[in-house]
């Protein structure tokens, strides 16, 4: 019998492809046939950090690759900007797909099934359109919290309402980020300020508030939308929206890691979607640490700071006098190369690694991890909540804000460091998270969560029986349209 076609559309950053990639593992073991698209830029990226067979992929997981519009970056390993690659996709992507469904349905141009299915990430909604030109359904998938979804979905409001934009920079100090938004149906102690970031413009035309409400308005054309979360973690919210009758049915199959440690050894496990090379050998120095000892940092694939601001983490992590394992990207810092004083190079010395990319689920498996700075993207995020690591946030941009928020107020295992960050608060917050009795308790909610993760991903539980339903519904439609 031929095998059922999906094809998998990551939005083009580091942490979308990964969250695709996991989803497209498990639907391959559950039996179907896998085209994987990436844009040409990071298809490159892939194959400079992985090397250049590891994209050949298998006879039934298969990649592609299609242009996003924008012109070669001076620098090849370096993140591009996500605003300017949301506006050109939207603006570009849809002809390219087009072409692409064309011709992996032609049998001349192709020897892989017709295409059955789209699974395409929420922010390339622009694969809606050429779902519905071929007659082929289409689920979104959201690989952002439902939380954050939420708030998204609700952008248009707070225009109407006259919350966006703000009047003028004065809104940025004078309390107007605490207003409290209590209208959004299952979300209870949000401020403005715990918004996706992208409401905080004084810009009527702002390019990401338009951008991403666009997306967003495009999600009710899907035949489902699926998340990367589980129904006990963000319970309140999932339930009041699944009430609501105008949204397609909504499946939540999180966290996909822990479905996918349940897949028995196969060939599509050791398909990568790093854009930068690990470096295992930060596993071997955790091995030489103590139990809870260490403080891994991570601020993610598009965070960007100033080189103060790495100094002011770089020291205040020194004096906590706490181990340490820090990743930084080679394009972390804002228009220069990272600097870290030497002194505090030496400071470190014995119980600091610094690293620019590691295996991120296996550094925070691993027994000698304590607690992770994070920028709380929604990946890290989950996947701290999986291990039962608790967290110091930093967030940065988009959903990142509303995560802090929940994790902090919400799920017991955060605290937040102010956007100015200060060595002195840095230091402080990490000497509470690793010895005072805050840390304690965060830790005894992270672990909390760890178990329901793991209940919500075992055989009988609400991600793996929503899993099932997705399967079920790509099985249906496929056997309906024959």
């Amino acid at each position: 019998m031929e095998k059922i076609h999906v094809v998998c559309v990551p939005y083009p950053t580091q942490s979308h492809i990964s969250a695709m990639m996991k989803l497209a593992k498990i639907l391959h073991f559950r039996g179907f046939h896998i085209t994987f698209v990436n844009t040409e830029f990071n298809h490159q990226r892939l194959l400079n950090s992985r090397g250049p067979d590891s994209l050949t992929g298998l006879p039934d997981f298969r990649f592609e690759i299609i242009p996003d519009g924008l012109p070669p970056p001076p620098n090849p390993n370096a993140s591009q900007d996500f605003v300017a690659l949301s506006i050109s996709i939207q603006k570009n992507g849809l002809e390219p797909f087009r072409n692409l469904i064309y011709k992996l349905n032609n049998n001349k141009c192709s020897n892989v099934p017709p295409v059955s299915f789209i699974v395409s990430d929420s922010f390339m909604s622009f694969t809606l359109q050429a779902a519905k030109e071929f007659g082929i359904p289409e689920m979104l998938y959201c690989p952002i919290s439902f939380c954050a979804f939420a708030c998204f979905l609700h952008f248009p409001y707070l225009i109407q309402r006259g919350l966006v934009p703000l009047k003028d920079d004065s809104c940025f100090t004078n309390g107007y980020l605490d207003t409290l938004i209590d209208w959004i149906p299952g979300m209870k102690d949000i401020r403005f300020r715990d918004l996706p970031s992208f409401v905080q413009t004084t810009d009527p035309n702002a390019p990401f508030l338009h951008a991403s409400m666009i997306e967003m308005g495009r999600t009710y054309d899907a035949t489902a939308l699926i998340f990367n979360t589980f129904d006990a973690l963000e319970m309140e919210v999932l339930d009041a929206f699944k009430s609501q009758l105008s949204l397609p049915s909504i499946y939540a199959v999180g966290p996909l890691q822990l479905l996918l440690n349940q897949i028995p050894q196969s060939e599509s496990l050791s398909l990568g979607s790093n854009l930068w090379k690990e470096d295992t050998q930060c596993l071997n120095w955790l091995d030489s640490k103590e139990p809870n000892s260490v403080v891994y940092v991570n601020f993610g694939s598009i965070t960007v700071m100033t080189a103060q601001q790495l100094v002011e983490f770089a020291w205040g992590l020194a004096n906590s006098k706490h181990n340490l394992l820090w990743t930084i990207r080679p394009d972390l810092v804002v228009g220069d190369s990272e600097i870290l004083p030497p002194e505090f190079i030496e400071e470190i010395k014995g119980r600091g690694l610094l690293t620019s990319w590691c295996p991120q689920e296996d550094v925070l498996n691993h027994s000698s991890i304590a607690g992770f700075l994070t920028h709380c993207g929604w990946n890290s995020t989950l996947e701290s909540l999986s291990s039962g690591v608790p967290i110091i946030c930093w967030p940065f941009v988009g959903d990142q804000q509303t995560n802090c928020r929940y994790s902090c107020h919400h799920w017991g295992v955060g605290m937040e460091i102010d956007s100015n960050v200060k060595r002195d608060e840095v230091e402080r917050v990490v000497r509470e998270l690793m010895e005072g009795e805050k840390g304690k308790n965060m830790k005894k909610r992270a672990m909390e969560w760890k178990k329901k993760a793991e209940e919500a991903t075992s055989a009988g539980g609400s991600s793996s029986a929503d899993m099932d339903k997705i399967v079920n519904e790509i099985l249906v439609r496929k056997i309906t349209d024959q």
